[in-house]
């Protein structure tokens, strides 16, 4: 039966059969559980044509078709200033996977290229207001990200080691600056490692990094590559040999923070020490 199947299909039956315990189960868990889909939706998939986002796209388009909510897609790629291969990269995947995607393009990369600030970081806060700027424009109330399990963990580590501050990533949030739209995060429950399992299966090749500072990262295992996350993700790594379950215990610890042991904690950037009420 398979051998007549295409390649989205065979794509889309290993997320339901081989994967249904480690990816379609969890997505579909953190979408009841944070509430993040409601009826009338219009929600756009943000895609950047790595692993995360093209799943992302794959498990909402599926949800839709199933879902007793109705809600709208629109399939958002952004072009910051992709070399051609890579822009090539992420239509072609699309293709293939049978998602149908909305492109618009900015001059994201040669902002960030010319300014004295941290590249990275500023490329990062463009990309987020052009994708709700766009998303807006399109009627969409909603924008889609492809953040995971894993990045929750690594991120809250992150604060803790280099940051000084217990801070998590929420599974959605109201943004600050674009009113009425909310940002959710629907494979919040997904483990990186199943979803790296999951490509391999499948024979798929997606963009890595597709940033024009650091192309060469396009590559798989490039040792050149260091950062915070990469430390933090070795550590995990090296937790798990003793621990097997270590990262479902961090990602339930950020569920069941206990405000009564805290000297101080802030609430809407306001800091309080526990001797308000001592």
């Amino acid at each position: 039966m398979s051998r007549n199947l295409e390649p989205y299909q065979l794509i889309e039956r290993s997320i339901i059969k081989k994967y249904r315990k480690v990816i379609w189960n969890p997505f579909i868990s953190a979408v009841k559980e944070y509430n993040l889909i409601n009826t009338g939706d219009k929600i756009a998939v943000c895609i950047s044509g790595g692993k995360d986002s093209m799943l992302l796209a794959k498990l909402m388009q599926m949800l839709q078709k199933i879902s007793d909510i109705p809600f709208d897609l629109i399939f958002l790629v952004m072009d910051p200033g992709y070399s051609g291969e890579n822009r090539q990269k992420i239509e072609s995947n699309a293709s293939l996977m049978h998602i149908p995607v909305t492109v618009f393009e900015s001059d994201i990369f040669a902002v960030a290229n010319s300014t004295d600030k941290t590249p990275c970081y500023l490329c990062a806060r463009m990309r987020r207001g052009h994708l709700y700027n766009k998303a807006k424009e399109l009627g969409c109330n909603k924008i889609a990200l492809g953040h995971h399990l894993s990045d929750v963990i690594e991120t809250t580590l992150i604060g803790m080691f280099y940051g000084s501050q217990l801070q998590a990533m929420m599974p959605k949030l109201h943004s600050q600056n674009f009113e009425g739209m909310e940002l959710i995060r629907p494979m919040y429950c997904i483990n990186e490692e199943d979803i790296l399992a999951w490509k391999r299966y499948n024979n798929l090749e997606f963009l890595q990094c597709a940033c024009r500072f650091t192309e060469s990262c396009t590559m798989p295992d490039n040792s050149d590559v260091s950062s915070k996350r990469e430390e933090i993700k070795e550590l995990i790594k090296n937790l798990k040999r003793d621990n097997p379950n270590i990262e479902k215990s961090i990602f339930k610890s950020i569920h069941s923070v206990c405000l009564d042991t805290f000297p101080a904690h802030k609430t809407g950037g306001e800091k309080h020490s526990f001797l308000d009420n001592y």
